[in-house]
């Protein structure tokens, strides 16, 4: 899963991307709402973390701008003491959610997951299942008929990405942005280095599960009979 990260207090900032990528979220940051409605647009993100006192552009008319370009991606504000106001007009113009500051470590990450079951981004718990496969994000592994592997933190995402969108085909491009970012420099070689791995070991634990290739569109998760 792909958050965006918009607050201008770098340190804060900061502290949060490290609490969600320990949770094995990827995630993108971003100090000024000007930036955020850039990186918003993309559509590659899977939830907004949103400042509402932002230089540029403040939260609520970026929050604005991507209702109106029907960016259905969920959005929690980051609010401060006495945003009341600012926050119910968060709420009417489609803010999913809000979590005040100072906020605990468990209290975000609930949030982002109540978030995120709503819009029906994951599924409830933490293993993600297709066919006869089980991949648990959170520990980085995957099995299948009482044996299991770990993978590096890439193979995770990407296989997590495969999973939510197993009725969709994914593109290199989509793969790209959701695993290294809206800015990266990676290459499509990037992209197969990654799907080869995973259909090795998929090879390795016996999976009815495979990944095909669409020629000239991207990957999709096939279940064999």
């Amino acid at each position: 899963m792909k958050i965006l990260v918009v607050e201008d207090e770098i340190h804060l900032a900061e502290a949060i991307s490290q609490i969600l990528k320990h949770h094995h979220y990827s995630v993108d940051v971003v100090h000024d709402g000007l930036a955020g409605l850039d990186h918003a647009q993309s559509g590659v993100y899977d939830l907004l973390l949103l400042d509402i006192m932002l230089p540029g552009m403040d939260g609520i008319t970026l929050l604005r701008n991507i209702r109106q370009q029907k960016l259905a991606v969920p959005v929690i504000l980051l609010t401060a003491k006495g945003e009341t106001g600012d926050i119910i007009t968060g709420l009417d113009h489609g803010a999913d959610d809000y979590v005040p500051k100072p906020f605990s470590t468990e209290e975000l990450l609930a949030r982002i997951r109540a978030a995120l079951r709503r819009r029906g981004e994951v599924i409830v718990g933490p293993e993600l299942q297709i066919g006869d496969i089980e991949l648990n994000p959170a520990v980085l592994k995957l099995s299948c008929k009482g044996k299991e592997l770990k993978l590096i933190p890439k193979e995770s995402e990407l296989m997590e990405l495969l999973i939510v969108r197993k009725q969709a085909v994914s593109p290199k491009e989509l793969i790209i942005e959701k695993l290294w970012g809206f800015d990266s420099e990676a290459e499509y070689n990037n992209v197969e280095v990654y799907i080869s791995f995973l259909r090795k070991k998929l090879l390795f634990l016996g999976s009815e599960v495979r990944i095909a290739t669409i020629r000239g569109v991207g990957y999709v998760l096939e279940v064999g009979m």
